[in-house]
This record gives C-alpha cells, sequence and structure tokens, in this order.
C-alpha cells in the first residue's frame, strides 16, 4: 500500500540527504505532501500510482531545481527505489520505506547530563570540512558565522531537554531533536506564530502563543519528547501540548527515524548562544 508515511534517502553525487513524504487518499484521489533537504513540508502537485510505479511532482522551495522536484520509483516489499533530480538536472538515486509509529509510552526519569562542558569535546560537527564558528566560555555555548550544525556525540531515544537561548537581531538556528525534528528559534519577537516561528516544530507544529522575549534576552524551551510526541513548555508557558511530528523536517541529519539520535544544534544560518543546555533521558 502507498498511502501512509515514508522516510527517504537521497543519493546524491556529493552527498547523501534525508527526505521525507506522506501519500493520503481522499475519495479515491491521492495527494501528498514533501519535505525536502531543507525548507518545510508543502503539497505535492501531482500524484500518480499504477501498477507498483509511483510518480509525485512538484514546485522548488528553497531547492535551485529549473523546475520541478520530480520522483519516480517502484514499490517492491515495503520498500520504493526510483530516481529524482537534482538542482543540476542530474537523476540520482533514492529509497523510501515506511515510517515508524513511534507510539507515546509512560517512562522513568533517568540522571541529568549537561551537554555543555568545558569545552566541545562531546560535540562534532555535521560536516567536517566546514568552519565552525562554535566555541564554550563561561559556560555558553555560541557560535558565530560562519559556521556548521554541531552534533553531540551521544545518541538519545526518550528525553527531557532544558535549554536556554538567545539571539542578537535576526538570528536564526534551531533544535534538532535526534537530528531530525527542528524546533525553531528566531528573532520574531514582533510578530504573530506560525508554524515556522519560534517555538513551532518547524513546518508542522504551530505554538499556541507568542512567548518570544526581545534579542538579547535569554530564553528557555523545557522540552518532553517521547516516541513522536512532544511536548514544549516556552518561557514557562506550554505552547505544544503532547502533539505528535508527523515526520522529519527540513535539514534532518539522516532519516533512520526508528533508532537513537544526537542533539543538534543548527549554526548554518546565523548567530546564537545558548547555556544551561541539560538532557534528562528516559529510563530502558
Amino acid at each position: 500500500m502507498i498511502q501512509g508515511r515514508w522516510d527517504v534517502t537521497v543519493h546524491g553525487l556529493k552527498r547523501v540527504h534525508a527526505s521525507w513524504f506522506e501519500i493520503t487518499d481522499e475519495g479515491g484521489k491521492l495527494s501528498g505532501r514533501f519535505v525536502g533537504i531543507e525548507g518545510s513540508a508543502r503539497p505535492m502537485t501531482e500524484v500518480n500510482y499504477e501498477g507498483e510505479e509511483l510518480y509525485f511532482r512538484l514546485p522548488s522551495q528553497y531547492e535551485k531545481h529549473k523546475g520541478d522536484l520530480v520522483f519516480k520509483g517502484t514499490l517492491v516489499d515495503d520498500e520504493i527505489t526510483g530516481e529524482t533530480n537534482d538542482e543540476n538536472d542530474n537523476w540520482v538515486e533514492f529509497t523510501a520505506v515506511p515510517a515508524p509509529k513511534l507510539e507515546y509510552r509512560e517512562v522513568e526519569w533517568g540522571e541529568p547530563i549537561n551537554l555543555i562542558g568545558e569545552d566541545l569535546s562531546n560535540w562534532g560537527q555535521r560536516f567536517s570540512e566546514y568552519t565552525s564558528g562554535w566555541g564554550i566560555k563561561e559556560g555558553v555555548l555560541s557560535n558565530t558565522p560562519p559556521s556548521v550544525d554541531i552534533i553531540t556525540r551521544d545518541k538519545y531515544t526518550d528525553f527531557k531537554l532544558h535549554a536556554e537561548w538567545r539571539v542578537p537581531e535576526k538570528g536564526n538556528s534551531g533544535i534538532y531533536l535526534r537530528g531530525r525534528y527542528e524546533i525553531q528559534i528566531l528573532d520574531d519577537h514582533d510578530r504573530e506564530p506560525d508554524d515556522g516561528s519560534t517555538g513551532s516544530i518547524y513546518g508542522y507544529l504551530k505554538p499556541s502563543k507568542k512567548m518570544t522575549k526581545p534579542v538579547r534576552e535569554w530564553n528557555t524551551y523545557d522540552i518532553t519528547f517521547i516516541g513522536r510526541w512532544v511536548t514544549i513548555v516556552f518561557n514557562g508557558e506550554t505552547i505544544i501540548d503532547r502533539q505528535e511530528i508527523p515526520g522529519l523536517t527540513g535539514g534532518a541529519l539522516d532519516s533512520n527515524e526508528g533508532v537513537p539520535g544526537p542533539i543538534m544544534l543548527q549554526g548554518d544560518h546565523r548567530a546564537v548562544e545558548f547555556r544551561n543546555l541539560v538532557l534528562t533521558p528516559a529510563r530502558p
């Protein structure tokens, strides 16, 4: 069955990328939404499925394609294999597998872990060939562009995360849970919330209220993440209350949703500072 959520791996000519899509059937007519290498979930323009052959297309968002993004694949034994066009009109391979359900469960909590130490020894760079603007001074982990995303060396499944952060004017960053689901961080204290504003699960879940403080003031997230279910308390107010994250957000580290993943901090956009970054893992 083609309907459902699919975790996608795109084998680009230079790098492997994570992606995601969902196919739904509304009264016998297929429709779908897609998350690419970057950007947010957006609707497909055309979806066809016949004789185990899937075809869909949609306009580019942040991609630099001259025309539509196109995916063509064949479903065999719960796996779709096929090809898609890249930004230079090359056809590259992709594979897609059904996304796991990742149910909510009752948990007992372990011991808190301070993710900010005296140095960056417990962090690694997403791309080792890029410049890192990250450093730690007096307990504050900060990033100055040009830079790169950083990733905890340890991986986690279910956890609570306390994070204090601040940004300068036009600041833009994010916290990726298991390296796959971005909680947005922006200088947007003067705008009403939407599914791309601060505190959102980028492109999916909108905060219930605006809580962002003005630039250079410290903000606080208290995040509980179990399975795909997330609760976010932002500056003392619950803005997302045990809601399901449908799938990957743009910029995900990988598409292996069923396995533990790291905390990833977005550093390839603009400056950001973090302090008191404390993770409490659930006991197995």
